[in-house]
């Protein structure tokens, strides 16, 4: 009788290769978690931005030269509502005015700060 060698993987070839199919899909899955967590602040960022966009741009419409001082504002966009405050400061230019729009979110952390000139 002749032996003839045993065909087909040992146990350790497939172990190793269950620990590379299990190390690789944890790195998908890693991956498909930080992007659905970054889609979700891209679209907290945008509506935030949107809110400090129209408040600056309600300034530069109402054409009138802002007062010094800080004022809180609300805003909604995409369904939330978002607070925030504009802070009015000189420049070492009398005839300009600088504006901060800051956005916070609910537990008053910024957001966004953005920020423009207004001048007489």
């Amino acid at each position: 009788m002749s032996k003839t060698p045993a065909r087909g993987f040992t146990l350790i070839e497939v172990l190793v290769a269950l620990a590379i199919v299990a190390v690789t899909l944890g790195a998908g899955i890693k991956a498909a978690g930080s992007l659905t967590n970054n889609t979700a602040r891209l679209a907290e960022i945008t509506a935030a931005q949107w809110c400090a966009d129209n408040q600056l741009t309600g300034l530069k419409l109402a054409r009138r030269y802002p007062d010094i001082g800080d004022s809180l504002f609300t805003c909604e966009q995409l369904g939330r509502t978002y607070n925030g405050k504009l802070i009015v400061r000189t420049t070492p230019n009398p005839n300009f005015r600088r504006v901060d729009a800051r956005v916070l979110d609910e537990n008053g952390v910024t957001l966004l700060l953005l920020s423009t000139i207004l001048g007489r």
